[in-house]
């Protein structure tokens, strides 16, 4: 079982989104707020560490998906995921042309858990919409609100699997 967490807005938030609602994120990330730009000290959205965590033991492979295309800013995110205690896990990003839905489309994983990325676009950004039709099929998506985590999403696995956005 492969779980592909996208990590920003879904997963860690830039620092001054602590004790703000997931629409003050939202538009501190519209308005350009400058630790939005302060990949290094990013921070779990709620306890998005302890879900994967959960899942992990459970036995899933946990995949991060990064916003990033360059290596220093993912090694940013690396450390991030590491100080905060998230499981340990590959984070992809995209390099040259390819797009989110090609490394979707490569890793194929069982569930694509991602935000809607009401602050930047919204569909337009995601990841699924954009993922060839024929694998669609094979890919559970689970959508959450941006900036709202993972908290609510299903503990156990299989809960995980039959979840309804």
């Amino acid at each position: 079982m492969k779980i592909m967490v996208f990590l920003h807005g879904t997963a860690i938030m830039h620092k001054a989104g602590l004790g703000k609602t997931p629409a003050e994120r939202g538009k501190q990330v519209e308005e350009n707020e400058t630790s939005v730009h302060q990949y290094d000290t990013y921070v779990p959205v709620g306890d998005a560490n302890k879900k994967l965590k959960k899942w992990q033991e459970q036995g899933a492979e946990i995949i991060y998906l990064s916003s990033h295309e360059d290596e220093g800013n993912v090694r940013k995110d690396i450390k991030i995921i590491t100080n905060y205690d998230f499981p340990d896990a590959p984070v992809l990003y995209r390099r040259g042309k390819e797009t989110y839905a090609d490394i979707a489309e490569r890793v194929m994983p069982d569930i694509l858990i991602e935000d809607d990325c009401e602050s930047i676009g919204g569909e337009s950004e995601m990841t699924y919409p954009h993922i060839d039709p024929k694998k669609k099929r094979q890919i559970r998506s689970i959508v959450v609100k941006e900036f709202s985590g993972i908290d609510n999403l299903p503990d156990k696995i299989e809960d995980l699997i039959a979840y309804n956005n």
